[in-house]
C-alpha cells in the first residue's frame, strides 16, 4: 500500500464529501489538556472496551483517532457517513477510533489504556481539540493548553507506535460562535509548526470547508 500522497488525497476527498458531525458546545480552558482523564459514563466505558477489542484484532494500517467528527464517519448509526468511509477507505485496512464528545485529555487516556497497544499502524490520523475550544473565545492560556494537549497525544502515539507517520489534521471551523475562529486558527498554526514533513505531517483542508473568515460552506455541517 502506498501511504503517502495517495492517502492524503483520499483523506481530503473523504473529509470534503462527508458532512461534519456535531461538536460539543461547552469547552474552554477548564483543565489541563495534557493530563489524561477517563470518561466515567457507561457508554464511554463500553466503547473503550470495544475499541480495545478492535485494536487486539490487529491488521490495522491506518488508525483514525478523534471525537464525534471521526466516530460518526465510521458508525453504522450514520449510514451516509459510513458509506463515505467505505468508499474512500476500502482496502486501506483503516480503523476508526473516534468517540463522541471526547476532549483531548480523554483521547490521551484511551491511548494510555490499551487502544493503541500492539496495533503498529503505518499511519495515525489525529483530529482533536474542537471540544476543548468549545463556544467560549479563549486567550493565550486556552491556546497553549490545547496545544500542549495535542503534543501529549502525539508523544503518546509515538511511544506506542514509533514507526507510524502521524497526520495532524487542522481543527475544523465551528460556527455556533464565530468568535472562536481566531482561537482555532492559532491552534492550527501551532499544529503546523509541530509537523516536520516526515514523521509528522500537517493536513489543513479548511479552505475546502469554509471561507476565509471560517464560515462553513452550505451543506458542510448539519450544525452551525
Amino acid at each position: 500500500m502506498n501511504c503517502s500522497v495517495a492517502f492524503i488525497q483520499a483523506f481530503v476527498a473523504a473529509a470534503l464529501s462527508a458532512n461534519l458531525a456535531c461538536a460539543q458546545t461547552s469547552g474552554g480552558f477548564s483543565r489541563p489538556a495534557d493530563k489524561s482523564v477517563r470518561r466515567t459514563d457507561r457508554n464511554s466505558q463500553i466503547a473503550h472496551q470495544q475499541l480495545i477489542e478492535k485494536a487486539n484484532k490487529g491488521g490495522i494500517d491506518v488508525y483514525f483517532l478523534g471525537d464525534s467528527i471521526t466516530r460518526r464517519w465510521g458508525a453504522t448509526a450514520y449510514p451516509e457517513f459510513l458509506a463515505n468511509w467505505n468508499t474512500n477507505f476500502f482496502g486501506w485496512n483503516a480503523a476508526n477510533f473516534g468517540w463522541g464528545a471526547d476532549r483531548i485529555e480523554n483521547m490521551l487516556w484511551r491511548l494510555e489504556n490499551g487502544e493503541l497497544d500492539g496495533v503498529h499502524p503505518r499511519i495515525i490520523v489525529l483530529l482533536a481539540g474542537v471540544n476543548n475550544v468549545g463556544t467560549v473565545p479563549g486567550g493565550d492560556a486556552q491556546v497553549e493548553n490545547i496545544t500542549r494537549g495535542l503534543k501529549a497525544v502525539v508523544n503518546a502515539c509515538q511511544q506506542k507506535a514509533p514507526n507510524a507517520i502521524i497526520v495532524l489534521t487542522a481543527l475544523f471551523p465551528r460556527n455556533d460562535n464565530m468568535a472562536v475562529i481566531p482561537t482555532i486558527n492559532r491552534i492550527n498554526e501551532n499544529l503546523a509548526r509541530m509537523a516536520d514533513g516526515k514523521k509528522i505531517r500537517y493536513l489543513d483542508a479548511n479552505d475546502k470547508l469554509a471561507d476565509k473568515d471560517g464560515k462553513l460552506f452550505e451543506g458542510m455541517s448539519k450544525d452551525k
